[in-house]
């Protein structure tokens, strides 16, 4: 990935400078916590899996509940990239953002009729259907507005993929997809639904996936149910093999999978397909992007521990604390002090508000800068305003420029939607 953090992050060093701006004197103007992203290092993991699905029909379309906003959804728009939606909400800001809707795919096993109904009109490219009732639902919706529905059928081919329960998502027990038996069924009856198109497969096993293997396994299986589609009769125009590559949250220790070996097991088990390949990264093009800024409050000095409370807490990320997931944490402006260890927490009144237990880090002081590595994916998307804090502020930067691409929130636009008590009615 493009070298856009000055300093030494993995020896725990300090972090000056984030995609040629300084981020001192960003925090003069941004006041934290604040997360900043990185345009450059977005555009070059987008470049990369680019050139290792050259000579391909293939179509990234980016997961869009890993980070939502207007501005990165613009800049994959920008790069050619398209989006894989999973609510109504994400297929209107797409829209917002001039994705053009034939890069859109619509995912997710809990569509209302009113957002197949937007996703028809809005002349998507496909929705992935998920169990029989979402296609008979989609028939229904179709014929309303006499159009056909082109729809990928999303498999489960009951794959561990080797990663966190909460984020696994192609094994038998878990809710996505149906089986490939269901599936068989389904194109066995395509006379019984004239108003839905089944000419696409979909595969998505799940997040954060650090092995090539559980790809190919998946793959593997999807290949050999489209060529016996093929060979009764069945002509698919795409396939979609989902997302789930892997990033590094811990320096050293997590080895994600090149983009080379993962397009080469696409490559490898639809061998002789002609349609197009649709790919959905998420995490993988935006987390190592992005960075959470947080200021130090102050060190709490506990019988047994030693507390660095930070302005940032768990409503601002919540992936520690939902996941246990690990986020390399380091200085901004002090390297090079003795180190010393800390749990590293939030003021939220929660005890699940920590971003980590016994880490070491350089000393730090109240008032001091801490940047929260890796935090470009379901960082901001799946924040809250537990506590009554405001959203925080996120910042695009470029090759030492930066703009605000959402201002943080006024206390008063918090309560915006609420209202005193003072109508009654009855239903």
């Amino acid at each position: 990935m493009i070298n856009v953090v000055d300093g030494s992050p993995a020896a725990g060093g300090a972090v000056s400078v984030f995609d040629g701006v300084d981020l001192e004197r960003l925090t003069q103007q941004v006041p934290t916590p604040f997360y900043a992203y990185s345009a450059s290092a977005i555009r070059e993991r987008i470049s990369g899996l680019q050139h290792a699905l050259h000579g391909l029909d293939a179509l990234i379309c980016y997961a869009v509940k890993a980070n939502s906003n207007l501005a990165i959804l613009q800049l994959m728009r920008d790069a050619g990239v398209g989006a894989d939606t999973v609510s109504g909400g994400e297929l209107w800001r797409c829209l917002n953002a001039g994705m053009p809707p034939e890069r859109i795919v619509f995912s997710g096993v809990g569509k209302t009729a009113e957002e197949m109904a937007a996703a028809l009109r809005a002349g998507i490219l496909h929705l992935n259907v998920e169990s029989f009732e979402e296609l008979e639902l989609l028939q229904q919706v179709a014929q309303a507005q006499d159009t056909v529905a082109h729809v990928a059928v999303r498999i489960n081919p009951d794959v561990d993929a080797h990663t966190h329960e909460k984020i696994s998502t192609g094994k038998a027990e878990n809710k996505f997809g149906v089986s490939i038996d269901e599936a068989r069924r389904w194109f066995a009856q395509q006379a019984a639904f004239p108003q839905v198109r089944l000419d696409g497969l979909h595969v998505h096993i799940g997040s954060q996936i650090l092995s090539v293997e559980p790809f190919r396994q998946a793959l593997q299986r999807v290949a050999a149910f489209w060529r016996e589609l093929a060979v009764g009769g069945h002509a698919l125009g795409s396939i979609d093999v989902g997302g789930g590559l892997g990033v590094c949250y811990r320096a050293g220790h997590d080895h994600p999978v090149a983009p080379a070996d993962y397009v080469g097991a696409i490559r490898e088990a639809l061998a002789g397909f002609n349609g197009q390949i649709l790919l959905e990264p998420g995490r993988y093009l935006v987390a190592e992007a992005g960075v959470l800024l947080t200021r130090v409050i102050r060190v709490k000095h506990g019988d047994e521990r030693r507390f660095l409370v930070l302005d940032a807490a768990m409503n601002d990320l919540i992936r520690p604390s939902m996941y246990d997931a690990w986020h390399d944490i380091v200085p901004v402006s002090h390297g090079d002090r003795a180190p010393v260890t800390y749990d590293i927490v939030g003021p939220v009144c929660e005890t699940g508000d920590t971003f980590a237990r016994g880490r070491e880090l350089p000393e730090c002081r109240a008032g001091e800068l801490v940047m929260i590595k890796s935090a470009g994916a379901y960082g901001s998307s799946m924040a809250s305003t537990y506590n009554s804090r405001p959203l925080t502020a996120e910042v695009l930067l470029d090759r030492g420029r930066y703009a605000i691409i959402r201002r943080r929130q006024r206390l008063e636009s918090m309560v915006t939607d609420e209202l005193a008590a003072d109508h009654w009615q009855t239903a």
